[in-house]
């Protein structure tokens, strides 16, 4: 298991895994073939059936065109075996001989993968299931987030936790003062500054959600429109984290040091499932990116209001397990419908679970281990329509609709 850091990467949007990892793959080729005469990059499966609306190639070109003329092939009926997002660059001299030609995978996240190469990020986590860690910590008095602190020994963490909660809070205070269309065919109108104002005129439990809901989708307008967003663990579902900690800071007034913790425990949650199954919504559907979110705000939620670590694993498990079966059909390939309301409720959802959980004395019969596990096999058993290819669910109707 990698650093938590991985988790969180500050970066543009909409999408993790079709704009941020397309375009750090770009700039990684641009790097080795600067005097390249042309580019060719082939975009296969999910990449190429989604990737217009997410921007692939506007990520790609803004990097190699500068510097070269490019050509973009787009297969989306190819799957290439390793991962749904594969794609391929070819660099060409004058005379069109090909220079170099790469392979690599966007696994979610904004990360990149080569089959049969490890990757260059160590491995710096002893344990790496959620029931094993909840043992040390039972067994050593510690927390989740000590567990973090002890595993990746890096001053460089904390300075880099405190750059993501500052651009969390950046980009909901910006989403809620933006109004107006997000980019796109949909003409969706902007919602955050409505349910924002809406929320302060009620008063106690409706005004709680009702924030909780304004700043979800504050950060997820603000990703759709490539505004500078968090993963947590993606692009797609950046709302999710953003909107429960800002609400927990401000209405409960929670310290940056106390929300450090809680980001912490929360990236330990999104790191043992992208360990042991995925955050890719081309590999698993919407239950690995929204899902892992409301999972990982239970826990952090849960860890602000001292949880017990039995508490806050069954937390994490709960907000999964509902989430379990969620499809990835976005609507045009946007990251818009139905993946901006997603956020918000799930949000909301997390914060239900905290307290759920925080009813009980945290035992359960299903663990956080088992539902990873059940979320990784029945994502891979959905068919390949309802995995970020557009091609099915809620984004045919819409077709249909048109």
């Amino acid at each position: 298991m990698k650093t938590i850091k991985e988790i969180y990467r500050i970066g543009h949007g909409p999408s993790s895994s079709h704009t941020m990892a397309p375009r750090f793959a770009a700039e990684q080729f641009l790097e080795r073939h600067r005097d390249a005469a042309s580019f060719e990059v082939t975009l296969y499966g999910s990449l190429a059936a989604t990737g217009k609306g997410h921007l692939t190639d506007v990520a790609i070109l803004e990097v190699l065109e500068p510097h070269a003329k490019v050509n973009i092939v787009w297969q989306p009926k190819i799957f290439l075996p390793y991962h749904p997002n594969g794609m391929t660059f070819k660099a060409l001299d004058a005379e069109n001989k090909v220079l170099e030609e790469w392979t690599v995978y966007s696994v979610g996240g904004g990360a990149l993968e080569e089959e049969g190469k490890p990757s260059n990020i160590p491995d710096i986590y002893p344990l790496t299931k959620m029931t094993d860690i909840m043992k040390w910590c039972e067994e050593t008095g510690k927390t989740y987030w000590e567990y973090v602190l002890e595993a990746e020994n890096d001053k460089t963490l904390i300075p880099h936790i405190k750059a993501v909660w500052q651009t969390m809070k950046e980009a909901v205070e910006r989403g809620l003062r933006t109004e107006g269309r997000l980019p796109g065919p949909l003409n969706l109108p902007r919602k955050a500054a409505q349910y924002h104002i809406k929320a302060m005129g009620y008063q106690h439990t409706l005004r709680s959600r009702g924030l909780v809901f304004s700043y979800a989708l504050a950060v997820s307008e603000e990703n759709a429109s490539g505004g500078l967003i968090v993963t947590a663990p993606t692009c797609g579902s950046s709302g999710v984290l953003p909107a429960a900690l800002y609400h927990l800071h401000k209405s409960y007034e929670f310290d940056d040091l106390r929300i450090y913790r809680a980001l912490i425990t929360a990236g330990l949650i999104g790191n043992i499932v992208k360990t042991n199954a995925s955050i890719s919504g081309a590999e698993v559907g919407c239950q690995g990116e929204v899902g892992v979110a409301c999972a990982m705000a239970a826990g952090a939620a849960c860890q602000l209001f001292g949880g017990s670590v039995a508490q806050i694993e069954y937390a994490c498990e709960m907000a999964l397990e509902h989430h379990l079966g969620m499809t990835c059909d976005p609507v045009c390939g946007l990251v818009q419908i139905p993946c901006i309301e997603r956020n918000a409720f799930a949000a909301a959802r997390a914060l239900d679970a905290n307290i759920y959980s925080t009813f009980t004395d945290g035992r359960h019969r299903v663990s956080f281990d088992k539902v990873v596990a059940t979320m990784n096999k029945t994502g891979r058993d959905l068919p390949f329509l309802y995995r970020e290819t557009s091609e099915g669910g809620l984004a045919e109707d819409y077709k249909q609709m048109e």
